[in-house]
């Protein structure tokens, strides 16, 4: 899965900014305009502005910009409408992807030395290429969802769990059966017996061991302010069941969803909902206290509650309420997605 999205010569996501969209194969928040990125610019601004000031100013620190293009309207909405935050804000962004630095550096040239890349986060401990501790915002919008999984099957008969682990057979991958290492069954895959003794056989769950420590990593890198994700997926307890026993994997090309994860590698997209229970708990143990699990509407709809009373929400249009709506309605980004936020330090701002 790492290799099909992210390979430097044939990764899903290097080969065309186009990808993602309403023209590529599936469409984020983002897709549907500038709204999404200005309600977010509404809410951090409140955040940023409760910080003691410092001399070092504060931090927005985005991991999976793809293109630019969310960072560009937050951005641009905070130097218009808050510009005391955008003077003393530093830009972090974290992609280890030359190619998409090279599309975010076009997207964002006029913001000049607001921005600064770095390749990855630096370890919990200290050290590495990343940037140092940070006051305010740490953030990812459908990153979590694209880290590589390991699928997990159930033996109704043996009582165990096993690993769906990938082959070569002549010119093409396919699905083997092997041993699921004891390590990665510790900690994550923690069932009731009584559960485990009817689940069917062939029973498939994914376990994200990278999503978990990529947070905590960002979680020991927060000094003070919030962290937070936007992406879909389920609680422990809502990720059993029975319209899921093949698991949560799905191919996206052209706004379609497959079933053939290994066919046409590099050419589709491959994504897993997120275990939310194992997220949380990591930001937690790493000593962040969870401020709320919302759904994006609930999310959304809470800022824009407050934003419509701003000078900057004032003039509200059609444009903006099909924005809106493809954001919150259950038939469109509103049904799955979820918003994660945990925070660390005396934070008095609301989150929605």
């Amino acid at each position: 899965m790492e290799l099909a999205l992210y390979h430097p010569q044939w990764g899903y996501y290097e080969a065309s900014r186009e990808r993602v969209g309403f023209k590529g194969d599936f469409y984020t928040s983002v897709s549907t305009g500038e709204l999404f990125g200005q309600l977010l610019a509404f809410r951090f601004a409140g955040w940023l502005a409760a910080l003691p000031a410092g001399a070092e100013g504060v931090q927005i620190v985005e991991a999976g910009a793809h293109d630019g293009r969310l960072a560009q309207d937050i951005i641009a909405w905070l130097r218009q409408h808050r510009p005391e935050i955008y003077e003393r804000l530093h830009y972090w962004i974290i992609e280890p992807s030359a190619a998409r630095q090279g599309w975010q550096h076009e997207r964002l040239a006029e913001f000049g030395e607001r921005f600064q890349w770095f390749e990855r986060l630096p370890a919990a401990s200290g050290g590495g290429n990343g940037p140092g501790p940070v006051r305010g915002i740490i953030f990812s919008n459908e990153l979590l969802d694209a880290f590589p999984v390991h699928r997990l099957g159930w033996d109704a008969a043996g009582q165990h769990w096993f690993e769906w682990s990938v082959t070569v057979e002549g010119d093409r991958f396919v699905w083997v059966k092997t041993a699921a290492p004891v390590e990665l069954l510790k900690g994550h895959v923690v069932l009731p017996e009584e559960l485990l003794r009817v689940l069917p056989d062939g029973y498939t769950i994914e376990i994200c061991p990278a999503a978990a420590e990529w947070w905590r990593t960002a979680a020991g890198v927060l000094q003070q302010g919030r962290l937070l994700t936007f992406d879909y997926g389920f609680t422990t307890e809502e990720m059993i069941s029975p319209s899921r026993t093949k698991g949560t994997v799905r191919a996206y090309a052209k706004h379609q969803v497959g079933d053939d994860l290994l066919g046409h590698a590099g050419e589709q997209d491959l994504t897993a909902h997120v275990n939310f229970s194992t997220v949380q708990a990591a930001g937690e143990l790493a000593g962040l206290k969870t401020e709320g699990y919302l759904t994006q509407p609930q999310f959304l709809t809470g800022i824009l509650g407050e934003a419509v009373k701003d000078a900057a929400f004032q003039e509200w249009n059609a444009s903006r309420t099909r924005q809106f709506q493809t954001l919150t309605h259950p038939q469109h980004l509103g049904r799955a997605f979820k918003v994660l936020v945990q925070g660390r330090g005396n934070l008095t701002a609301k989150i929605a």
